[in-house]
């Protein structure tokens, strides 16, 4: 069986973004892409994630266990955190996109801004940033910055648009503190919308799957 790094998607449009990033930092690596909207779906419309959801994901995890992954990386920030805790009860490597950049940003500043289209991930985003700081031992401040209108154009295909508005949003949220977070992975191509700002704005897709290479490696090893 071929010994895979996959990714469980909650959206298309998650798919060639990392293709694309796979084939220019680790070609050679197997990849597996499962998409479930539902997932999210169902979480947004209730505003957390149920036992029943839960373990509709733990489901989804186990059958890519058995079609041979040795890595598993979500990338969805409102279910992420779920996905990272069943690594006890999982034997393939179960990681979120989204924890280096967190750990990036409170190395970067005290005043973080998170910036999120969905208001299920401001909580799971707060509460990762605020797990990697309390091990860091560094105090923070977290600004919410919820761009609700950009998902609106998200759910409507508009791509563009959803990025412009982010964008807008970004630049205003600027003044206000050390450093940007776009908690999601979906948010990222929003650079191409403002220019050079006078504070960092990080993005998960490429720090997380830097980290799921360097899992899948130290895992590859070991098989």
């Amino acid at each position: 069986m071929e010994h895979t790094l996959a990714f469980l998607h909650t959206s298309p449009v998650h798919v060639p973004t990392f293709r694309a990033l796979l084939a220019d930092l680790a070609p050679e690596i197997p990849a597996r892409h499962v998409v479930d909207e539902n997932l999210l779906s169902e979480a947004c419309s209730v505003g957390e994630v149920t036992p029943a959801l839960h373990k509709r994901i733990k489901g989804t995890l186990l059958a890519l266990e058995d079609l041979g992954a040795v890595v598993v990386v979500c990338t969805c920030s409102t279910i992420g955190a779920v996905v990272e805790d069943l690594n006890r009860s999982m034997s393939a490597t179960m990681l979120r996109i989204d924890r280096p950049m967190a750990q990036e940003a409170i190395a970067r500043g005290s005043r973080i801004v998170v910036a999120a289209t969905l208001a299920t991930t401001l909580i799971p985003t707060r509460e990762l940033i605020l797990s990697a700081a309390s091990q860091a031992r560094k105090q923070v401040e977290i600004i919410d910055l919820l761009c609700g209108k950009a998902w609106n154009y998200f759910e409507q295909g508009k791509q563009q648009a959803y990025l412009q508005e982010v964008a807008r949003q970004v630049q205003d949220a600027a003044a206000l503190g050390d450093v940007i977070v776009l908690a999601q992975a979906s948010m990222a191509r929003a650079s191409e919308f403002y220019p050079d700002l006078p504070i960092p704005v990080l993005t998960s897709p490429r720090s997380g799957l830097l980290a799921a290479i360097q899992a899948y490696r130290g895992r590859y090893q070991t098989i």
